[in-house]
This record gives C-alpha cells, structure tokens and sequence, in this order.
C-alpha cells in the first residue's frame, strides 16, 4: 500500500498521519516531543505505520468469515490492549539495559552495589503490574511511555526507600537519567512478534488453538506487506528540525487550516490552542487561509502554561478541566503568564480559596487571550473549529463556547473533534497528497534509523536481558 505521510512536530507532542492515495486517512501516531527532534519525528512515524498495519490486520480479519473470524473481531479491543502490553514490555527492557549502562558510569559506580539489585528489582516489579494498566478496563493517565514508566517507577521506588533499602532521590535520578537515553534513541518495533505475542494473551487457553493458528497466519501476511511511503510533508513548531527538504516543509497555519477545514467542511474560522502557542486562522470555502493572528512571544494561556499548574498541584494535565469543572465561582485571575502562575496559585490556595474556583478562573483567563487573538483576526465566523491538545479540557471547552455564545450569538456553530489534536499532521499530508496527484518530485527524508537493539522473548521473562 502507497502511503503519504504528514509529520506535525509540536513543543509538547509530535503527531504524524498517513493517508492512502486515495486521500483516506489509514494510520496515526502521537509521541511526546523529545530533546531529540529527529528521534520524536521517527517515533510518531513509527506509531503511524503500526496503526496503519492495525487497519490492514482488520481489514483481513474482516474478510474471515466464520466462527473464528467472529471470535477474533470479537476480541480485537483486547489484541490492540495486549499489543500495547507487549510493546510497553519491550520498552521495560530498553529501560533496564538503559539503567545497566549508567550504574557502570563514574556518576554511578560508587553507588552500583546499592542501587543495581533494587532498580532490577523495581522493573521486574513493573513488568510484572504492567497488565493492570493495559489490560479489562484500565484507566492510564497517559498513553506515554515515560508518563507511564515514571509513575510506576516512582511508586515502586517509594516502597524500596521506605524499606530503607535505598535513598528515594538517587533512585528517581537513576530513572530520570535513563529515560533520556530512551527518549533519544528509535527501538526496533517487531510487529509481527509483538502482535503473536499480544494474540496469546488476548486468547489464552488451549481452548483457543484454532484461533490462535488462522491469527497467527493473518499476523504473517499483514506483517510482511509493503508499505511504500511516496512523499512526505512536515509541519509545526519544530518544523526547521524535520529531516525534510526545504519543498516540504509548510506553514502550521496553512496545515492547521487545511485540517480542519478536511474534518468540517463548513469550518470559516480556526482556533488551535497547542503547547507553546495559540493560533487565530480564517479560512475560505477551500480551506485556504485567508488571515490570521497567534500569540506573542511566550507561551501564556498555551498548553505549557496548563502543565504547569498541573505541576503545581500534582495533578495529571487531564485532571485539571473536570476539576475546574467543580468550581461554585469563577476566581478573577491577574495573570497568565507562566512564569508568576505558580507564585499566584499558591498565593490565593494560601488565602482559602477553592482549588477548583481558582482553576476556573485560570481556564477563563487563557480563553479570554484565545478570544482576543479571534477578534484580531477577523473575528468568529460560523463554523468555528476548535483544535489542539486544550480543546479536549471539558472546562476549556465550555467556557469557550460560552464566551462565543455572549459575543457572537449562540447560532455559531463550535466544532470539536476527539482526534483535533492531528489536524496539523493531517494538513501536512493532504499537501502531499497535492504533491504527489501534481506529479511534483518530493525527496524522502532520512529519519533516524532504529539504533536499539535488544534481546527479546516476547513470551517469556524478557527483563533481565540487556542491549547488544
């Protein structure tokens, strides 16, 4: 299958999106953004093919007909729950081999004998407690390894120091150090292993054989069908990072626009509010931008500027909405810079105001910024298409709608789609899609090889084995 990919490097997240030739969108991968560009870029790439060959293990699934083919549909939420297992898994062991190489450092060495057995036993720890997060109905905060690993990590630790068997802090630093040497490398993803591996779990018993052998035949011929990438278009704040030719490289406000105007036709007016900055975008019947305004130089009333305060309470970024959701007033806010954000939440937490009113009052003040940029830009004009990692706070959202509602009437229609965070991603690709139905040449860019490379049993105790 001919594919087209659009890769949307953001301060926070990268996102990519693959589209067919026919312009149907077949896989999508999201990565948070490392220190490494080039490895984030290769990352969300990586995740987009693996859900595009998901799309093709289901459109062959769906082509079985029978019990089996019925049993396997039947449980396809619960394959793509235990690949997810099996991958985190492998990333367990990148992690462990990761922590084995620091512990012989200069840094580490006088500590070795103190920490080795403990850190060894913590990853087995969390290879072992992995299924809960994935598997029946688990409830992550994030989707991210890191996210993941780290809080896991940090809770085993926790134990390990209140056993008095280690320091808590040397432990956390240990991990800290590690995950950067992860984050900065590209892992080889086997899809074809992981995926059998996954099928085992998702049918355990003997009472499964049959199913497990038609699967395991479907798993081979997907695995070993060609996905030929035929152009490439990035995007983003990132964007001059990409390992892309100067042609193909485009403007997020073009891509932005674009996207959105794919997912809602009727789309005249854009807001996407990202990690690092807030964008105003009209755009005409054709999607094309017509004008448009984004945020000065710093990042207040952004997406940053949210983590931040989740930071602040110790609270995971997707609490913060139905917290401020709560809220029996809306606190006035002075300030949404992200610098005195902190200094301003303790102050008024400190003065016995709710932690939810002053949320509130928080949410109000970026949207009030994001309004602003909308009126500079020409306004809201109906359809309003509201994208971005923030739209998907249920606060942001509502007071949005309500601001829209008091200063432009309620016949404004408010588009919010669940995947808006990928409509940069997804105007990158429908502008290769351009290139390539135009016949214009688009050299493919070199993304960074896959430089780990561990011994891995996907069925068996895999946590011990370390890089070669």
């Amino acid at each position: 299958m001919k594919v087209i990919v659009g890769i949307d490097l953001g301060s926070t997240t990268t996102k990519a999106i693959l589209l067919d030739e026919q312009g149907r969108i077949v896989g999508r991968g999201i990565t948070n953004s490392r220190s490494n560009y080039h490895v984030a870029c290769a990352v969300a790439r990586e995740e987009a093919l693996t859900a595009a060959r998901f799309s093709m293990l289901q459109r062959a699934i769906d082509r079985h007909i029978g019990p089996v083919g019925d049993a396997i549909r039947d449980h396809s939420d619960q394959l793509m729950a235990a690949f997810r297992l099996e991958l985190y898994r492998r990333e367990l062991v990148v992690l462990n081999a990761h922590i084995l190489q620091l512990l012989d450092r200069v840094l580490y060495r006088a500590h070795k004998a103190e920490l080795e057995g403990v850190a060894q036993t913590i990853i087995d720890n969390m290879a072992e407690k992995a299924p809960a997060l994935f598997l029946g109905n688990a409830n992550r905060r994030s989707d991210f390894f890191r996210d993941i690993a780290g809080a896991a990590f940090a809770a085993e630790a926790e134990q390990a120091a209140a056993d008095g068997l280690v320091h808590f802090d040397r432990l956390v630093g240990l991990f800290d150090r590690a995950i950067l040497d992860v984050e900065t490398t590209v892992q080889e993803r086997p899809f074809g292993a992981l995926l059998e591996a996954a099928a085992v779990r998702a049918f355990p018993g003997v009472e499964h054989a049959q199913t497990i052998a038609v699967l395991r035949d479907i798993i081979a011929d997907v695995a070993a069908e060609e996905l030929d990438e035929i152009a490439f278009v990035g995007t983003g704040y990132g964007r001059q990072t990409l390992p892309f030719p100067k042609a193909a490289v485009r403007s997020e406000i073009l891509c932005h626009g674009r996207g959105a105007h794919r997912v809602f036709n009727g789309t005249r007016t854009v807001l996407d509010i990202g990690g690092q900055d807030t964008k105003a975008i009209q755009v005409d019947e054709n999607g094309v931008v017509t004008s448009f305004q984004m945020n000065d130089r710093c990042a207040a009333g952004c997406g940053r500027y949210l983590g931040y305060i989740a930071d602040e309470l110790s609270l995971g970024l997707h609490e913060l909405g139905p917290l401020a959701l709560q809220a029996e007033k809306v606190i006035r806010v002075n300030s949404t810079c992200t610098v005195f954000a902190g200094a301003e939440l303790r102050e008024r937490l400190a003065l016995g105001q709710k932690r939810e009113d002053v949320l509130a009052g928080l949410h109000r003040a970026i949207m009030l910024r994001a309004m602003s940029l909308l009126a500079r830009s020409g306004g809201i004009r109906d359809e309003f298409t509201f994208t971005g990692g923030v739209c998907k706070n249920p606060m942001a959202t509502k007071i949005l709608r309500g601001l829209v509602d008091d200063n432009y009437g309620t016949e404004i229609t408010l588009n919010i789609h669940p995947d808006s965070i990928y409509m940069g991603a997804l105007g990158a690709a429908l502008f290769g899609l351009d290139d390539v139905r135009a016949g214009r040449p688009n050299l493919l860019p070199a993304f960074a090889p896959p430089v780990t490379n561990v011994k891995f049993d996907p069925c068996g105790g895999c946590i011990t084995e370390t890089m070669v």
